[in-house]
């Protein structure tokens, strides 16, 4: 909190001790103690919060990105990869031209869909939210991003709804971080979580309404040989998996964590 209001790192910090630190500077870090001693998310205090290397705008409005869904995202990119896409950063002379589409549901942030346009620098990605105030952020994130708004591009309502007709049976990935929690989960949640958007946290009763729709549905709006990336929480792994074969899926596999526990359900059409 001391480097986001003096604008300095903590080095220059140490070397300088009180003296790069105003009267006013001074003020907004007591302003923004009291709100973390509150219990106030840490990424809600300061306003902004990294993912992959993107600096992005974070509020109560969205989920906060975590170390889980960098994982997420990683694994997107890996399957975006190994069905043949071309990794590299975008380059900033080739226009807006793509020769695939993939789609985040439920983008939030937009953190994951901006890593996916980061990463894949010949796709074509839609971002969609149920919430316009969630659009909102990922809106503002898109532009700080400074990626054009022809290569990332952002839909409102509820999941597949959200998406174009025409995109139907095209994608070739479709990721998402849905809300995983069941109700009665919800009071056993640490206490920072509670700041952040129930409908974004909480799916219903079993906590795996969300996830079973989106597997459920995929199939169709994927090409021949596409990919879902979708993330669970651990205790859902074979919930996850068992739904990805009901769903008609060639193969279906869940990737760890950084902590180890079961995190993404990777369900793979082979064509």
């Amino acid at each position: 909190m001391v480097e986001h209001v003096s604008g300095y790192d903590a080095a220059e910090l140490v070397a300088a001790e009180d003296e790069l630190v105003g009267s006013r500077p001074a003020a907004h870090l007591s302003e923004l103690v009291d709100r973390r001693v509150t219990g106030e998310p840490l990424q809600y205090v300061l306003g902004c919060w990294t993912f992959l290397g993107l600096d992005l705008l974070v509020d109560q409005r969205v989920l906060i990105p975590r170390p889980e869904t960098e994982v997420t995202a990683r694994v997107a990119i890996d399957e975006a990869v190994r069905l043949g896409a071309r990794r590299g950063r975008p380059d900033p002379w080739a226009g807006a031209h793509t020769m695939y589409t993939v789609a985040d549901l439920g983008t939030g942030s937009g953190s994951i869909a901006l890593a996916l346009a980061a990463e894949l620098p010949d796709a074509e990605v839609w971002a969609t939210d149920s919430s316009n105030d969630a659009l909102a952020v990922a809106r503002a994130n898109l532009v700080g991003a400074g990626l054009p708004s022809t290569r990332v591009r952002l839909g409102a309502g509820s999941w597949f709804d959200a998406l174009p007709d025409r995109l139907r049976g095209h994608l070739r990935l479709v990721v998402s971080n849905p809300p995983y929690v069941a109700e009665s989960e919800l009071e056993d949640l640490p206490t920072e979580l509670r700041h952040e958007p129930r409908n974004a946290l909480v799916s219903g009763p079993t906590g795996l309404e969300a996830v079973d729709h989106i597997v459920r549905d995929a199939p169709a709006w994927l090409d021949v040989a596409g990919t879902l990336v979708c993330e669970i929480a651990p205790h859902q792994s074979d919930a996850a998996r068992e739904a990805g074969d009901a769903a008609g899926f060639d193969e279906v596999l869940v990737q760890r964590d950084f902590a180890g526990r079961d995190r993404v359900l990777v369900a793979r059409k082979l064509g």
